[in-house]
């Protein structure tokens, strides 16, 4: 034990660790906040996250060059979908949102120069709307939405610990240097040890089924994070932008949560309705 713990005080990784915990603190407590209030404070925030996402993913992809006009015509169609979502209009929202892939797919279904434009849209949908919708303004939708959230937060944090603790293989290097599969394995079970406490504290039980989805949503919430950075690697891009000390973009901090919020809407609307997800979740 005692040489575990010189090895973890001797790594140099730990440098950013300061500005990590702060930024992590701070938006932590006030995405909580705006959480807990809900209703059209949340959804300013679901708006906010899908145009910082796009941005950040046009800038990183450099669609914004290679598409022409479908690109302009793309983050119109993003923020007329979030402004309909923004004013309780659901249903209208992913109606115009669908329209408006389905229209870039068939105008570029030859030259396929908006390919990325395209992927930029649909990724920014996805971090906005599904994190909305799930939570809604329903007991049900802040528990089903602080299940997730409990998963990719302790995933992302013991992955992180356990992996610079323990080292070891890596999980992905040609994707993703640092990760290792001891911090794989660490995130997957702190995250299903993290749902199974949320659960048995808010519900007052546990079942087996939402277990088992825990460690599902927790290893697609890392494939989320390999998948971000794939595209850095890609593009030669460190971070997707500068706007939390220590973590770079939204999207650098969101990438797992995005997967796993849009997974489990799927879920829940699978057993319920797109616009309970909730309740077919929990």
């Amino acid at each position: 034990m005692s040489s575990l713990i010189s090895r973890i005080a001797e790594i140099g990784s730990w440098g950013d660790l300061k500005s990590r915990v702060i930024s992590a603190v701070l938006l932590g407590l006030a995405v909580i906040a705006v959480t807990l209030v809900g209703g059209f404070a949340f959804r300013i925030l679901c708006v906010a996250i899908g145009v910082i996402v796009f941005d950040e993913w046009s800038r990183m992809t450099r669609s914004k060059h290679r598409a022409g006009p479908l690109h302009p015509f793309a983050r119109r169609c993003l923020y007329l979908t979030l402004l309909l979502f923004l004013f309780g209009l659901p249903e209208l929202s992913l109606l115009i949102l669908v329209g408006g892939v389905v229209f870039i797919t068939f105008v570029d279904r030859q030259e396929q120069r908006a390919i990325w434009t395209l992927g930029g849209l649909v990724y920014a949908a996805a971090a906005a709307l599904p994190l909305g919708l799930l939570r809604a303004d329903s007991t049900e939708g802040l528990i089903a939405l602080g299940y997730v959230v409990a998963i990719v937060w302790s995933t992302d944090i013991f992955a992180y610990f356990t992996g610079r603790s323990i080292g070891g293989p890596k999980l992905m290097p040609i994707v993703s240097p640092k990760k290792t599969i001891s911090g794989a394995i660490g995130g997957l079970i702190a995250g299903v040890v993290a749902a199974c406490l949320f659960l048995e504290l808010t519900v007052g039980s546990v079942s087996w089924s939402l277990a088992i989805l825990a460690a599902f949503l927790s290893a697609l919430g890392q494939a989320g994070d390999l998948y971000e950075s794939w595209i850095k690697r890609r593009f030669g891009v460190k971070d997707s932008g500068r706007v939390i000390p220590g973590h770079g973009g939204i999207m650098d901090r969101i990438d797992a949560l995005i997967v796993a919020v849009a997974a489990a809407f799927l879920i829940g609307a699978a057993f319920a309705s797109p616009f309970d997800p909730a309740r077919g979740l929990i």
